[in-house]
């Protein structure tokens, strides 16, 4: 049995950082990659897909999910965009979503938006109880990673 459990995010934050830096940086799956946290490993698979695999969610010595997904990205500095599309196959977890790069006078601003369904394995009776943890925890992990990149870009006065 299992179930699966939808995560919308839209995060956005302005940066003092030119949009040169903050595209090339979220271009570089690699490099952005690293800034988000709970990270267990991220493979370039070749021909821009990557494979994540995140830090299994437990209580105690109890696994209850580990999400392993892989994208293939694409930037282009033209629509000042980097996307990524799910592919099949791969992991438990749809995984799709763009950055959104925007010049301002004083800076950037970044848009985020993804969407993931993650396949829970484990009884169709506990979707009640672990639904709002799971999406909970994914939301504190990309808040997370937010931070890091607005610590990593400054902060801008806009």
């Amino acid at each position: 049995m299992s179930f699966t459990v939808t995560i919308n995010i839209n995060r956005e934050f302005n940066t003092a950082a030119s949009f040169e830096k903050v595209f090339e940086l979220l271009s570089d799956v690699g490099k952005s990659g690293s800034f988000f946290p709970k990270v267990e490993k991220l493979a370039h698979l070749g021909n821009n897909i990557w494979r994540w695999e995140m830090e299994r969610i437990g209580i105690g010595e109890h696994t209850l999910q580990q999400s392993i997904y892989a994208c293939k990205y694409i930037s282009d500095k033209d629509r000042q965009t980097v996307i990524w599309t799910p592919v099949d196959g791969i992991g438990n977890a749809i995984v799709n979503g763009k950055w959104e790069t925007i010049p301002t006078q004083k800076g950037c601003k970044a848009v985020l938006q993804s969407n993931a369904v993650i396949t829970v394995i484990l009884p169709g009776f506990l979707e009640i109880i672990l639904s709002p943890l799971i999406r909970m925890e994914f939301e504190n992990l990309v808040d997370q990673y937010v931070a890091n990149l607005k610590k990593e870009f400054g902060q801008s006065e806009n």
